[in-house]
């Protein structure tokens, strides 16, 4: 395996330059570089199992190319050592199966927050604009860290967040 530092990134800049020279269209070339950055995440899945926040940031990162990351990450076990190649196959086993009981329990593959643009503007008092982006960024990010928060709850961390940002 060839590995180095930024290799992820490296290789999908890689890609992208050879499919546009290769006149792929720009949809394809894109999706591909991506499954070519995010490729690699995987492994740290083998040294240490991943929280339920980490596997949901690898669900939402993969969005729609989730099944094709799949594969690439099980194609891309190329290890003559048997030990290893099973050890990898079980983790990314288990990985799967983590990600298809998180999927049960909430919609893993369509993270959203628990309140809508609309219902911060109208919580906070606010027009459009960035302050919103910036609250549904904060609830996001909320929401994957710890699952489902309900909106009685994300409203709550909503405003303690809108209190602690106005005041500094």
């Amino acid at each position: 395996m060839v590995t180095f530092r930024f290799h992820e990134t490296v290789g999908a800049k890689m890609t992208a330059r050879r499919m546009k020279a290769l006149t792929f269209d720009k949809d394809t070339t894109k999706r591909v570089a991506r499954l070519v950055e995010l490729h690699l995440r995987f492994h740290g899945y083998v040294e240490s199992p991943w929280t339920d926040s980490a596997v949901r940031r690898y669900v939402t990162d993969a969005g729609d190319l989730l099944e094709h990351l799949h594969r690439l990450t099980r194609a891309d076990v190329t290890t003559r050592n048997r030990r290893k190649s099973r050890t990898l196959a079980r983790a990314y086993g288990e990985l799967e199966a983590r990600i298809d009981a998180l999927a049960e329990q909430e919609e893993i593959g369509r993270i959203r927050p628990d309140l809508d643009g609309n219902r911060i503007m109208e919580i906070l008092n606010l027009p459009p604009g960035r302050d919103v982006g910036e609250a549904y960024k904060h609830l996001l990010e909320l929401r994957m860290e710890h699952g489902p928060l309900g909106e009685e709850r994300a409203e709550q961390e909503l405003r303690l967040w809108w209190d602690a940002r106005s005041s500094s």
